[in-house]
């Protein structure tokens, strides 16, 4: 590689993929990209290995994808360095992010049968005479786009999803972190080696676009909403479904009864963790007026301890750093004020942590998905006028509240998919709550029984099991079987609840 080469930019060289540290500029790992024809490949041998898949049945799947986790466990120090080396992230988040996916990939497995398996339901008046049954059948082939923030534990939702319903899984890793990618497939295949049920290709957006249109039944896609748009395009051209996990601008709201020493930690964790790259990551607070300026000390005190190149990595893409110092230049242009760090704590490759002040709720810091260790905290008059400001806003991922009284309350009033009371991010630690948001944060959901559903198609099933005492379905019925129908509708109906 030559030295205009920036750390961290993906590099295209003889057909390989170049992954450096966007930290140091070490290389990481080279992978082999993928044109058109090898997507489409791909797709096809997953097509039939995942003929195989589904013949090992629900406790073959399971059997396979728990020993897929306690490999995951095993080797989790090795994973948590390969991500660090490759994104720069502290080893410990690593560490982290690997706990993480293996919550929610033993929670796929454990709970498939019990979701996805099929079972009998309850007949109705008009046929009477069948039962029902419910199954939930696999697509086949599900495509998976990762990003390149949480390259472990974000894709490993969908992927574990998808595989424990039955799929065989073409994933398309971000250009920014192929190499975690590439080990993801290839510890699978350690598992499985009978045939390719998880495969990776490898590319830049033109290898997503092929993804969307090689056939699979289904994509889910994780990155910014600009992407997922472009996705959703591509896959409408022959109706795929899609599952899109796209940006967010999550707020936090702390209420008058809030433990604020707590709050500040939370705060500080949920803006600042993996250097602020997170989409649920908290980028708006809204402090009510008796509780601002004792939480505005706390988070200053607590976040100035945080050190670049230590508690907080680099910003893994490197032109998210011009993204960064423009929001914070727009809201101290705007009567902002810096209380922690400014427009010069944005320092290739390192960005230090920001908090912002009196931020007008029309600049880009306010407004739009920052992506960076910044906060800004905006003092309001009650936990109405907090609700109305965090919910002024596209996006509509996470949140969180913190509060005694009324936390719960505030909650349920966000416009979120899933928000925190007195923590923050803390949903992303439960394998069995749904994950997904709502406007342009996207739309479907991973984790969870809502999560193994969206891998899965509904299929209803009726069993003739007697014969029609009330014929409803058929020209054979008589005028006197008709009135013996409206008699019936009207005992069982009739009357008001």
């Amino acid at each position: 590689m030559t030295a205009t080469h920036v750390p961290g930019q993906p590099v295209l060289e003889d057909g390989q993929l170049i992954s450096t540290n966007p930290a140091t500029g070490e290389e990481a790992g080279r992978v082999k990209v993928a044109d058109t024809d090898a997507v489409n490949a791909a797709v096809e041998q997953a097509r039939a290995a995942a003929v195989w898949w589904q013949g090992l049945g629900w406790d073959g799947r399971k059997t396979r994808l728990l020993r897929w986790r306690s490999l995951l466990v095993e080797r989790i120090q090795e994973l948590a360095e390969l991500a660090h080396r490759e994104s720069g992230k502290p080893v410990t988040d690593g560490v982290m992010e690997v706990a993480a996916a293996v919550e929610h990939l033993d929670w796929a497995a454990r709970n498939a049968k019990r979701v996805l398996g099929p079972r009998r339901v309850r007949t109705r008046l008009l046929v009477a005479e069948h039962s029902g049954h419910l199954e939930y059948q696999p697509f086949g082939v599900v495509g998976v786009i990762g990003p390149w923030n949480y390259p472990i534990f974000t894709p490993v939702g969908p992927i574990s999803g998808a595989l424990a319903a039955g799929n065989a899984v073409v994933f398309k890793p971000s250009e920014y972190t192929p190499v975690v990618g590439q080990w993801l497939a290839d510890t699978f295949a350690e598992i499985v080696p009978e045939h390719p049920v998880l495969q990776v290709v490898h590319g830049l957006g033109d290898v997503g676009g092929a993804l969307c249109r090689s056939g699979v039944g289904k994509v889910a896609f994780t990155g910014s909403t600009a992407t997922g748009k472009k996705v959703m395009a591509a896959c409408a051209e022959n109706l795929v479904p899609v599952v899109i996990e796209a940006g967010g601008k999550d707020a936090l709201i702390v209420d008058e009864d809030a433990d604020v020493a707590a709050a500040a930690e939370a705060a500080v964790w949920g803006a600042m963790t993996n250097a602020g790259q997170t989409c649920i990551g908290i980028e708006r607070v809204y402090a009510v007026e008796p509780v601002y300026d004792r939480f505005v000390e706390a988070v200053v005190e607590k976040a100035g301890k945080l050190r670049t190149g230590e508690e907080i990595g680099p910003i893994t893409m490197p032109r998210q750093l011009d993204i960064i110092r423009d929001h914070i230049e727009d809201a101290l242009a705007k009567g902002g004020r810096a209380v922690l760090g400014g427009a010069e704590a944005v320092q290739a490759p390192y960005v230090a942590p920001t908090v912002l002040v009196d931020v007008p709720a029309d600049s880009s810091e306010i407004r739009e998905e920052t992506f960076g260790p910044t906060l800004t905290i905006t003092k309001v008059r009650d936990a109405d006028d907090a609700v109305t400001r965090a919910n002024d806003t596209p996006y509509g991922l996470g949140g969180a509240v913190f509060g005694k009284r009324d936390g719960i309350r505030i909650a349920r009033r966000l416009r979120a998919g899933m928000v925190a009371v007195n923590g923050t991010l803390t949903f992303v630690g439960m394998g069995n709550l749904p994950f997904g948001g709502v406007g342009e944060s996207g739309f479907g959901r991973i984790h969870g029984e809502d999560g193994l559903r969206e891998f899965a198609r509904a299929k209803a099933i009726t069993v003739r099991r007697a014969k029609s005492l009330l014929p409803a379905m058929t020209f054979e019925r008589t005028p006197a079987q008709v009135n013996q129908i409206v008699k019936a509708l009207r005992l069982l109906y009739g009357r008001k609840p």
